[in-house]
């Protein structure tokens, strides 16, 4: 499973840290695990409910919100240079880990994806905050996962929250345009 998982995800890679590279990868094979689904069924498991049949797959969303983080993070530092710290593993982690919690809220209804028992209770930036909080990985990171949301609005979010909420609401939305 590992090694599919990557194959589809290289972006795990890019992390530098070699230790949160493994605990951002156990995280997901973890979720997996525990949520009962198999590689191929991320291929098929849309990355929102929101918009009804659509094609992006959690998979594909997930890249591309991690490499539009990664670049609208290049752009900033190269244009802002040093007026901008930002922790390059740490958002890479974030945005990869973004929408771990959605393996917690979706099921399988037939061949359609709804929202499960757990997913009613608590949305998928609480769920995958919680979850990836028991590897030990930095607070930041947590952060990230938990404010990508409409659960951060309002709230003070860190240079990579920002970045990765911006990027993921850049692919919902444009998604969303027909």
């Amino acid at each position: 499973m590992r090694n599919k998982l990557l194959s589809l995800i290289p972006e795990f890679q890019l992390i530098d840290d070699p230790g949160l590279q493994e605990k951002t990868i156990m995280i997901w094979l973890d979720a997996m695990k525990k949520s009962q689904w198999q590689v191929e069924d991320l291929k098929e498991m849309p990355f929102t409910l929101l918009i009804r049949h659509t094609s992006v797959n959690i998979i594909e969303h997930t890249r591309a919100v991690t490499l539009c983080s990664l670049q609208i993070a290049d752009v900033l530092k190269q244009e802002y240079q040093g007026k901008i710290k930002i922790n390059r593993d740490y958002l890479l982690a974030g945005a990869l880990l973004h929408d771990v919690g959605k393996l917690f809220e979706y099921k399988r209804d037939g061949r359609e994806f709804v929202k499960s028992e757990e997913g009613k209770l608590l949305r998928h930036p609480i769920s995958g905050a919680v979850f990836a909080g028991t590897y030990a990985i930095p607070q930041e990171i947590l952060h990230v996962i938990a404010a990508h949301s409409k659960e951060g609005d309002g709230a003070r979010r860190t240079v990579e929250a920002i970045i990765v909420n911006h990027a993921d609401f850049v692919n919902f939305e444009a998604l969303q345009v027909k």
